[in-house]
């Protein structure tokens, strides 16, 4: 005879199961499409491009090209000859307003 906490774990062990292999499955797919992404070079044809795209953004994309340091690059301390740069982001908010009902902007 099966009890009904038997019954319990294993419903809620189903149900998790389920879950997580939802979640692999759409990691899965956005890895997916970032190794399908286009290679584009960083030249003078790229503003073209991306503008000529749907929404004007291109959604995966490896840019190659030569990239120059504002300073100085970044040697690596672990790995011989390998530098680096950091890219600086910019983050624009557009709008923000006041949620009262949660109380936050």
């Amino acid at each position: 005879p099966v009890t009904p906490g038997e019954l319990l774990c294993l419903g809620s062990s189903l149900a998790f199961s389920g879950l997580f292999y939802y979640l692999y499955r759409k990691k899965a797919r956005a890895v997916a499409c970032i190794q399908e992404a286009p290679k584009l070079q960083v030249d003078d044809d790229l503003p073209a491009l991306v503008s000529a795209a749907d929404g004007k953004c291109l959604p995966y994309v490896a840019l190659e090209g030569i990239v120059l340091p504002a300073k100085a690059a970044l040697t690596s301390h672990y790995h011989e000859g390998l530098q680096g740069v950091i890219q600086k982001l910019l983050l624009k908010e557009h709008r923000l307003i006041w949620n009262s009902l949660a109380r936050s902007w």
